[in-house]
């Protein structure tokens, strides 16, 4: 069991000891497995590091992320720029399917949209994205069209749970209904909730996953 002090502690370890954040000045606060991340970052990809470093912890419960990102002039880039560095970005990566996608950028926010066949398609086009210069934001609000229409098979998802040492001793209990797939028990961790989301996403045909998944974590007072 971990105190709030010591989640806390964990937490700001885990950030600088991603190499990206070394130097960041980032606030880290911890109460009763609710963590908040504070400060300011030069680029998104440092608010996406520290984010992700955070999610890994061990006792993290739900994570508030009020980190901004403030460009410094000598990097800042207008819209039309970024958005040029977008297109090449998409040209460059076969598998992100570039004519399937909206993107809309508007004071260094950049909002995708458009219907993709898979979840790795709409994960891909996100991530080529963080390290693009003058990014200070990233809205994914692509959705997934699978054109398989074949039953998903439930046993099927409880197999592929079963096959990731992530989240095989996890109490997760699965329901599929159409091309949903619903997530429901508890799980120890963040990184486990996530990493259960991903397993489910990865099932032939699926459009939705509703993860439902409780992280539990005792806290010494």
């Amino acid at each position: 069991m971990k105190t709030n002090a010591q989640l806390q502690k964990s937490v700001q370890d885990a950030i600088t000891w991603e190499p990206l954040l070394h130097a960041a000045e980032i606030g880290v606060t911890a109460k009763d497995g609710v963590v908040s991340l504070t400060g300011i970052v030069d680029n998104y990809a440092k608010k996406i590091e520290a984010e992700k470093a955070a999610k890994k912890v061990i006792g993290v419960k739900v994570l508030v992320d009020n980190i901004k990102v403030k460009i410094p002039n000598s990097s800042s880039k207008t819209d039309i720029e970024i958005a040029d560095e977008i297109v090449k970005v998409f040209k460059s990566n076969v598998l992100i399917p570039e004519n399937m996608i909206k993107v809309i950028v508007e004071d260094g926010q950049v909002t995708l949209e458009g219907e993709v066949l898979w979840d790795y398609q709409r994960e891909m086009t996100k991530n080529a994205l963080y390290y693009l210069p003058g990014v200070k934001a990233i809205i994914n609000n692509i959705k997934i069209k699978s054109e398989i229409i074949d039953a998903i098979k439930q046993k099927d998802v409880e197999n592929a749970m079963k096959m990731n040492w992530v989240v095989y001793d996890s109490d997760i209990h699965i329901k599929v209904a159409g091309t949903t797939v619903t997530l429901t028990g508890t799980v120890n961790s963040w990184h486990q909730k996530e990493e259960a989301g991903h397993i489910a996403w990865k099932t032939p045909g699926i459009q939705h996953v509703e993860n439902n998944l409780f992280v539990d974590y005792e806290y010494s007072k």
